[in-house]
């Protein structure tokens, strides 16, 4: 059984999955990274350009789930290192500092309150997210065009794809092809006709809709809602 609720920290979410048995996940692009613990262990799961398929063992899986482009400062690593990847912590940092981090997750008994504890004390060390990608991601997930939004920040064409692969893991367009997605999977579960889904959620047409949903999501959107 999966269910989430909102963290403390601003923007991210909590969230558990507690599958009966061992078998195939499909996890969606979404923009986002997360700090996963499970049996003891910590993970990270990087940015996604397409549907992460895994065959996930039984038994709790917790996550802390970041807002767009704030883990990597948290964490210490550029996003893109990351991308399309699921890594131990203890591959990333040094392993006297990853025991203690894990230490700390599995002494709260809950490792969903333990990951919050752990985020909220990693982000007592860092500077506050940068606001102006905050906004662009704002932008983005409201529909506005790239190149617009970067106008409006006065981020010119490099230095906006350096920071974006920096920050998200891969370049302005793909994250609103990624953020794009979720609007339309949003509309769609709540029972929206494909049509209407393609022309709310930003898409040329139903057509456009079926193309990206195939590409990042691995399946065709009615399946896929199945």
């Amino acid at each position: 059984m999966y269910r989430e609720r909102a963290s403390s920290l601003s923007g991210a979410v909590l969230w558990t999955n507690t599958p009966s048995e061992a078998g195939v996940g499909r996890v969606l692009p979404d923009g986002c990274m997360d700090l996963l613990w499970h049996e003891g262990r910590l993970w990270v799961a990087g940015p996604d350009t397409r549907a992460y398929v895994a065959e996930g063992s039984a038994g709790i899986w917790a996550g802390i789930r970041f807002y767009p482009g704030t883990a990597p400062a948290l964490l210490g690593v550029p996003a893109h290192e990351l991308r399309d990847r699921r890594v131990e912590l203890a591959d990333m940092r040094p392993l006297s500092e990853v025991r203690r981090l894990t230490a700390l997750v599995n002494a709260a008994g809950d490792p969903e309150i333990g990951l919050e504890k752990l985020a909220l004390r990693m982000a007592a060390d860092k500077e506050p997210p940068d606001p102006l990608l905050r906004h662009f991601v704002i932008a983005l997930d409201a529909g506005r065009p790239v190149a617009a939004v970067a106008d409006e920040l006065g981020f010119g064409v490099r230095q906006l794809h350096r920071r974006a692969l920096t920050a998200f893991g891969y370049g302005p367009k793909t994250l609103g092809r990624v953020l794009r997605l979720q609007r339309a999977l949003k509309l769609a579960r709540r029972g929206v006709p494909f049509a209407e889904t393609a022309a709310l959620a930003g898409f040329a047409d139903q057509a456009h809709l079926a193309r990206d949903v195939r590409e990042l999501a691995g399946l065709p959107l009615g399946e896929l809602l199945g």
